[in-house]
């Protein structure tokens, strides 16, 4: 047990966050300042740490719940996501997604439902508007014929597991996405497709009628006060009882699973709003969500006015950031491979401009595991979401926050087993692994 965490640097992002740019400005909350007392407080504002929040409230009616968060709720990485909230297994390490075992995978799926269905709940309590959170389902797209395999593959998994799906051939494809770019894709209809900014935004104004959420107030250390903790900011403090860290790959910035996880960074390009010349041009269907058949491929989605303009997103480019720090220059060289990809799609909507490029990141474990659970006496972890972060946030803010109350139920029961992530080799060694180990994955997933 320590009796101080220290926060060592913050995370830094490059690029404009496209998902709230689009969407406008919103009303801004103030930074903390000054001295406040809560019951509880949520370090983070995105998928886990606003769960956590709503969770919070429904179990302590009247308890004074803090949220404080580093960016505008929105800009950090919830609206750096690309929007994908899944229900089916989605191992990020494996060829075709599948995980580890079919009694793991259904667990999963599950809890994942519980994930979407809580979400959904928000959805209409706060009254956030649904198309934010459309139930429209993905498709894995495949490029090429070893793609359509791993299709194939998951497909076969998937129908041992009892779960809907459809393969999709070239010309269904074309006429989802108006690209003769895929040779197959496979439908499945269980995923949420979200506006990650427009949701996180309504969670944190339907939750601001019960709890003090702080934007622009990154928390610089808590330590050890009386019976609770201190959180401290720039411009202030918070005397709290309980502390629920939902801040992702940024816990290890308090020492916190120091060695055992693997900061990750995607770019992603969203082109300027496609007129009625280009939209007719292109065809489709005007909303739509492409995984890639292979983990380490592009992902595609193209959305519509609902959720900020007929546009196009593209993301791909993994780079192991150790240091939870992008770069321009990683933004600008990333952007020119997304434009290839995008030209590849789309080879007649050569004179569309790329409005938005930005980076986010991934916190993994090697082992698939998050960091949950209580870490220190009256300090809880919602963090290591594995890729998946907005259903995986979801249930670790949710567990975070039934723990915390004393709570339990599948979600928590999932989240406080024994095992941790697993270590990583030292420092050097993995930087060096990964970045191979990435190089390596991307060539071989470079049509996909």
């Amino acid at each position: 047990m320590q009796t101080e965490y220290v926060a060592r640097r913050l995370p830094k992002f490059a690029g404009r966050a496209a998902w709230s740019a689009i969407l406008g400005a919103s009303p801004a909350t103030p930074p903390l300042q000054g001295d406040v007392t809560a019951d509880f407080t949520v370090i983070g504002a995105g998928f886990a740490g606003l769960s956590a929040a709503r969770r919070l409230v429904q179990l302590n009616p009247g308890a004074k719940v803090v949220v404080l968060d580093a960016t505008r709720v929105g800009d950090g990485g919830a609206g750096r996501n690309s929007g994908f909230m899944i229900d089916l297994p989605h191992n990020l390490a494996s060829e075709n997604y599948a995980g580890a075992s079919e009694g793991r995978d259904r667990k999963l799926i599950d809890l994942n439902r519980l994930a979407i269905s809580f979400a959904h709940e928000a959805v209409q309590d706060y009254g956030i508007d649904t198309n934010y959170f459309d139930p429209a389902g993905k498709i894995n797209g495949a490029a090429t014929q070893s793609s359509h395999a791993q299709n194939k593959s998951y497909g076969d998994h998937l129908q041992g597991l009892g779960e809907r799906h459809e393969m999709l051939d070239e010309q269904a494809m074309f006429e989802v996405t108006g690209s003769r770019y895929y040779v197959s894709g496979l439908y499945t209809p269980g995923t949420v497709m979200i506006q990650p900014a427009g949701y996180v935004r309504g969670l944190a104004l339907g939750l601001s009628r019960a709890v003090a959420i702080y934007e622009n107030s990154p928390v610089t250390a808590f330590c050890r006060q009386g019976a609770g903790w201190r959180v401290e900011t720039s411009g202030g403090s918070v005397s709290t009882g309980k502390i629920i860290l939902a801040n992702n790959g940024h816990i290890e910035s308090f020492g916190i699973a120091r060695g055992r996880l693997m900061h990750i960074f995607l770019f992603a390009s969203m082109t300027e709003e496609l007129g009625g010349d280009t939209l007719r041009r292109l065809g489709g269907q005007p909303r739509w969500g492409i995984t890639p058949s292979d983990p380490m491929g592009t992902t595609v989605r193209r959305i519509d006015t609902g959720q900020g303009g007929n546009r196009i997103a593209v993301r791909t480019c993994a780079e192991y950031l150790p240091h939870l720090e992008s770069t321009e220059y990683k933004m600008r060289r990333a952007a020119k491979i997304m434009r290839r990809k995008f030209a590849d799609r789309f080879p007649g909507l050569g004179d569309v401009r790329m409005e938005y490029t930005w980076s986010g990141p991934l916190c993994l474990s090697r082992n698939d595991v998050s960091v949950t659970g209580e870490i220190d006496n009256g300090v809880f972890a919602a963090c290591c979401q594995n890729g998946l972060g907005t259903t995986r946030g979801t249930l670790t803010g949710i567990a975070a926050a039934e723990q915390a109350s004393g709570e339990s139920s599948a979600i928590t029961a999932f989240f406080t087993g024994p095992k941790k992530p697993a270590r990583l080799p030292p420092a050097p060694l993995a930087k060096l692994g990964a970045t191979a180990y990435l190089n390596w994955k991307g060539w071989l997933a470079r049509h996909e």
